[in-house]
């Protein structure tokens, strides 16, 4: 955790901290909640009604991360517990990487990397890494939110074409991106590059499977920088290795930090490690916030991120 919140927690609070680089087992996790007032959990962290149950006296839970499919938040306003995140502050951060990403996987950035340490590199050549232009293509965007839209804004400076498709129509998202709202199927066949920003729900689970794959045209690039198992990895793996896409490029994975031993064979894929959200300024500000969350409710107040209500 960044010291900063460490500080701004210490400050008002007795801190105890996983000083281990490794996710807490469930025992672990059970025996850590007791008696305590609040918990800072990360989205490695599953909190169900088990740890709950446990977590007698505990009144938040703040979790470090936007999302927060990790959580069962019926359960925790069942037992009159707080669940809070850090919306809006890795917007920008995790934009950024998703366009990292479109641009390693469409100009074959790691493959070319690899190729030129491991000392292969003789001179230029007309065919060397030929790769896709990003400029002038069409963007289709999968969820019409905060970092939905700041990665169709970004689309604007390399003239690109923006389509995007969510559960309602988002004017504010079309005013600011120029994007055109299409259905899905439209979306997945008409773009050549597609990036996912949806939350992890039941109706998201393997949002893309096979038949979506097969719509997608055949130098199409999958971006997934939301949850990993919004796509269907299996369905993936054997996409990637029919050249029936372009290529791939994932921050997320299905059964994290599992990796699909599949992704690992092929190098028409880009995998990062979870780590969208990881700049040291927007790191610090998630911790920050999940700090506050924490701190207003021990002086009996909504925390100003929460999730659920509890009702006194």
């Amino acid at each position: 955790m960044p010291q900063p919140a460490l500080d701004l927690l210490s400050a008002s609070c007795e801190v105890e901290v996983n000083e281990e680089d490794r996710v807490l087992t469930k025992a672990e996790l059970i025996s850590k909640v007791k008696g305590r007032d609040a918990v800072l959990c990360l989205l490695t962290d599953t909190i169900d009604a088990e740890v709950l149950d446990a977590a007698q006296g505990v009144k938040i839970f703040a979790n470090y991360a936007v999302g927060y499919n990790n959580i069962d938040v019926e359960a925790a306003t069942k037992r009159k517990i707080w669940v809070s995140n850090t919306p809006g502050v890795l917007t920008d951060t995790t934009a950024d990487l998703a366009w990292a990403l479109i641009f390693a996987v469409a100009r074959r950035v790691v493959e070319a990397d690899r190729f030129t340490r491991e000392g292969k590199f003789k001179g230029w050549a007309p065919m060397l890494f030929l790769g896709q232009d990003v400029t002038g293509k069409t963007l289709g965007i999968i969820g019409g939110g905060r970092i939905g839209e700041a990665v169709g804004k970004r689309a604007q400076g390399f003239a690109m074409k923006v389509l995007y498709n969510d559960i309602v129509r988002n004017v504010e998202f079309e005013k600011a991106t120029g994007a055109t709202y299409v259905d899905k199927e439209t979306l997945l066949k008409e773009a050549d590059i597609i990036s996912l920003h949806v939350p992890l729900l039941p109706e998201t689970r393997h949002l893309i499977g096979a038949h979506e794959l097969s719509l997608m045209k055949p130098t199409a690039i999958l971006i997934n920088t939301a949850r990993g198992p919004v796509v269907d990895e299996d369905a993936l793996v054997k996409a990637l290795k029919a050249k029936q896409i372009y290529g791939a490029g994932l921050d997320v994975f299905e059964e994290e930090p599992k990796v699909h031993p599949g992704l690992l064979e092929l190098d028409n894929v880009v995998l990062l490690p979870h780590i969208a959200s990881a700049s040291m300024e927007t790191r610090t500000k998630m911790g920050l916030m999940a700090a506050e969350n924490i701190l207003a409710v021990m002086k009996g107040q909504v925390p100003p991120y929460h999730v659920n209500m509890i009702e006194e």
